[in-house]
């Protein structure tokens, strides 16, 4: 068993793999992560299936070929290739979710990216997921969009889990977290158990960096580059610290027998060649907290990470001033964290069309 992925464990860190295809679950690869590197869980999104289907279509060519025969159009198909894939998983990852009670052994699965403005859409769509895929470690992923957070109250106060994502401002974070607990007063309320209800805020961070950098490289001066790829992981210790406020605060103790929602590190593969390829792991331990990320990263932080302890308790200070220096330096973080978001939200839809295409081609081949 790998030393630093144990660290990182007995830490409090859930490691989830950022990545599923039917490959990875039939060769039986995704039970050797679970086994061998600690994996405690799966996220997914758009380009996550569009990469699957679009380029492992011999694992999913005999059921495109029965929807075809059965008349159904791309959307239709997509949608039981996915759901097939992410029932599976959860089947996979059904004895770590009996061991961890729940808290672990989950499966993410988003609601149709193109709903992401329309709150009554992504509701409609959550509860089509949750019925389709019938597991109880199964996550709905709904983006932390303004239209979504009231879709994330809803499907909460209905006793659905729900994984909030495309989380870049700590602002919104602070309006995720209320849209969370909304969701759990009105669950309560409406007689759901609490204690079966599960919620990971997906806050995004390597974007955050790569965006930022570009700026401080374009001023130039000494005093920018000196605070280069410092931003996302400060973004996120301010997130870590508006997390441990609200599990503190009077609200969130009346709550009685319901279950944190966890901050989830996201986006957490370095794209910059200049910086360690483990930092975005290894710079957000705190007890508590999942970071998911794709293979790559994983195997990195097995091969050569180095497990420094807790590196987000404490650290709200030195993380402000480096916020405050962005501010000095002229560059408008806020701004650009809104930029993120819009910007996910069409990147995202864009795969979701571009898978669409992609199947409704391989329909057609084979009816041809």
């Amino acid at each position: 068993m790998n030393n630093i992925l144990h660290q990182l464990t007995e830490a409090g860190v859930s490691i989830w793999l950022d990545d599923l295809n039917r490959n990875r679950i039939q060769s039986g690869n995704l039970q050797d992560l679970i086994d061998n590197y600690y994996v405690r869980g799966v996220t997914t999104n758009p380009s996550i299936f569009s990469s699957a289907i679009g380029t492992g279509s011999a694992f999913y060519s005999e059921q495109i070929a029965d929807c075809a025969a059965q008349g159904l159009n791309a959307e239709q198909t997509i949608r039981l290739l996915t759901t097939d894939d992410v029932r599976a998983a959860c089947d996979v990852f059904e004895p770590i979710y009996q061991q961890t009670l729940g808290v672990d052994g989950r499966v993410s699965i988003e609601v149709d990216p193109r709903l992401a403005r329309d709150t009554a859409g992504t509701i409609e769509s959550a509860r089509d997921l949750w019925q389709l895929v019938d597991r109880p470690n199964l996550f709905i992923k709904i983006p932390a969009t303004r239209e979504g957070l009231p879709a994330i109250t809803q499907v909460i106060s209905e006793g659905m889990s729900v994984n909030v994502t495309l989380i870049f401002s700590v602002e919104r974070y602070a309006e995720v977290i209320d849209a969370y607990l909304s969701g759990l007063e009105l669950a309560h309320s409406n007689g759901h158990d609490l204690s079966a209800i599960q919620s990971v805020a997906s806050f995004f961070i390597s974007r955050v960096d790569t965006s930022v950098d570009a700026l401080l490289r374009a001023q130039g001066s000494e005093r920018s580059l000196a605070i280069q790829g410092q931003t996302a992981v400060a973004n996120a210790r301010l997130a870590w610290q508006t997390y441990v406020e609200s599990i503190e605060s009077q609200r969130w103790k009346d709550l009685q027998g319901a279950q944190r929602q966890r901050p989830l590190w996201a986006s957490t593969g370095v794209k910059d060649p200049a910086y360690p390829d483990t930092r975005y792991v290894l710079d957000l331990v705190a007890p508590g907290c999942v970071n998911t990320m794709p293979e790559k990263t994983l195997i990195a932080v097995a091969d050569h990470g180095v497990f420094m302890g807790d590196t987000m308790s404490g650290m709200a200070s030195s993380s402000t001033n480096i916020v405050a220096e962005l501010s000095e330096l002229g560059i408008d973080l806020p701004s650009i964290l809104v930029d993120l978001e819009t910007d996910g939200v069409e990147k995202f839809a864009q795969s979701w069309n571009e898978l669409i295409s992609t199947v409704d081609t391989a329909l057609r081949t084979t009816l041809s």
